[in-house]
């Protein structure tokens, strides 16, 4: 059968995934006026609203609400009943527009960029070849610069059988459509410890299987705990230090053996364990590059070696999240504009082409119950880099603003202060409520705003960002 030729179309700018990556790149490029296409194999939207951070939220968000009101007295005996599943489900349907791309085709398209959909693959410099759903291939050819925006898959060990088990990665974790009477999760970051809070909370009975010492083991060790703790009570059982050592299907059930000799028998496994960037095929060879592999970029997301090509968000491996990787895009639009247009890309603060803040202001939330939230260094991290540092630590439960959360309030704040600097170079909070206090930390991390200065930040009262007064009087007071 003989293949039909390829079209060839040119564009200024062409964008490899439709994630929120992908989008704002396009954004960016379109903004300055540059012509812009963007190629995207599965949905307009990518990872993060159809199965990351949208639906996991959504899941999250009941279970979060109802913790918080078991909490207050007058409102905790209403709030004992189990969870309307069937409800929870359905609102998360809701988020992920039950799977349907229509409303982000629309806005991509509102922005001027062209779609094209079908497997995308570069093909040789700053050209890229669509192969369509109908087998039509498309060849898009870049004036300017090629943006690779592809993201992250989950990462899967290599034990014998396991793709016959069928296991849960996150994408199934939070598009499953009935919570699984026994579930086991492999892992202790993030994914893991959030899929252990909404399913356990859901119905199922979740054992969490760590090959470390504990939960979350980026953050500082106290977060963790007190996360681990909260699973604990609420029914799951945690095993740190075990590794899985086989996996199989018996009659359906999921069989786990793990280094200890243990037998657990699941209805669903989860492997939490890691990610891994999709650029395993989608043509790196022909540029020289290694297929399956993150891509080296500077600060302005170009690829090294490649004046044309740029790897943006979870590709480069520099910062696994969404919102560092639609910051990043903004990054490199602003660079493939300048670059475009012969000017200078400027490095500096304000000059919008550099992504400083992939180094050491990242900041990130764990929507479990404790939130777990932080930005910058963690103690170990600022020591190992060679600060001066000194760790001040606060109950968040003597907060005034805290006990108005209900009765038990349980968190933890963590600051470490550069001594010789007198700055910050890292939070850490952990209770409930927090996540919506790390964007100041976050300013105060990256500001570099001085610890004297912070005294005359006046936090309101009675709310939990008393924390700060708390944290600047055990400082001084140290």
């Amino acid at each position: 059968m003989t293949q039909s030729p390829a079209q060839t179309d040119t564009y200024d700018v062409v964008v490899l995934g439709a994630g929120p990556v992908g989008e704002n790149v396009a954004d960016r490029t379109r903004a300055a006026g540059l012509s812009t296409a963007v190629v995207e194999s599965e949905l307009v939207g990518g990872e993060c609203s159809y199965w990351a951070c949208m639906p996991s939220k959504a899941l999250l968000r009941p279970v979060l609400a109802r913790a918080d009101a078991r909490r207050l007295p007058g409102l905790s005996r209403a709030v004992q009943d189990a969870l309307d599943v069937e409800a929870v489900l359905a609102r998360r349907d809701g988020f992920t527009s039950d799977w349907k791309d229509d409303g982000q085709v629309d806005w991509l398209r509102s922005t001027g960029a062209d779609l094209y959909r079908g497997r995308g693959r570069l093909t040789g410099e700053r050209t890229v070849t669509v192969t369509g759903p109908d087998g039509q291939r498309q060849v898009l050819t870049a004036r300017h610069a090629v943006a690779v925006c592809t993201g992250s898959r989950a990462s899967l060990p290599g034990l014998p059988g396991l793709a016959d088990v069928k296991p849960w990665t996150s994408r199934e974790a939070t598009s499953a459509k009935a919570a699984p009477g026994r579930l086991v999760v492999v892992g202790g970051g993030v994914v893991a410890t959030e899929m252990a809070t909404a399913w356990q909370a859901l119905g199922s009975r979740v054992t969490v299987l760590v090959r470390g010492d504990g939960l979350l083991s980026r953050m500082e060790p106290f977060a963790g705990e007190l996360v681990a703790e909260a699973l604990t009570r609420a029914g799951a059982d945690i095993r740190t230090g075990t590794s899985v050592t086989s996996v199989h299907r018996e009659d359906g059930t999921v069989v786990v053996g793990t280094d200890g000799g243990d037998r657990i028998e699941a209805d669903e496994i989860l492997f939490a364990t890691g990610r891994a960037p999709r650029t395993d095929d989608i043509g790196l060879e022909t540029i020289g590059l290694e297929p399956g592999a993150w891509l080296d970029v500077d600060d302005s997301l170009r690829v090294s070696g490649h004046d044309w090509l740029y790897g943006v968000g979870d590709v480069n491996g520099r910062a696994l999240l969404t919102h560092q990787g639609k910051y990043q895009a903004r990054i490199a639009g602003a660079a493939i504009a300048a670059r475009a247009s012969g000017g200078a890309v400027d490095t500096e603060a304000w000059g919008a082409h550099a992504a400083t803040a992939d180094h050491a202001t990242v900041p990130q939330v764990v929507f479990t119950d404790p939130e777990a939230a932080s930005v910058g260094l963690t103690l170990a991290e600022a020591e190992r880099a060679g600060h001066r540092v000194r760790a001040v630590d606060v109950d968040l439960g003597s907060i005034a603003g805290a006990a108005l959360y209900g009765d038990g309030y349980t968190g933890r704040a963590r600051m470490i202060v550069d001594l010789e600097d007198e700055i910050l170079r890292g939070l850490t909070l952990v209770g409930p409520g927090v996540g919506e206090l790390v964007h100041a930390a976050t300013v105060a991390v990256a500001a570099r705003v001085p610890v004297a200065r912070l005294w005359h930040v006046v936090p309101s009262y009675p709310t939990i960002s008393e924390v700060w007064l708390r944290l600047l009087e055990a400082y001084r007071d140290a």
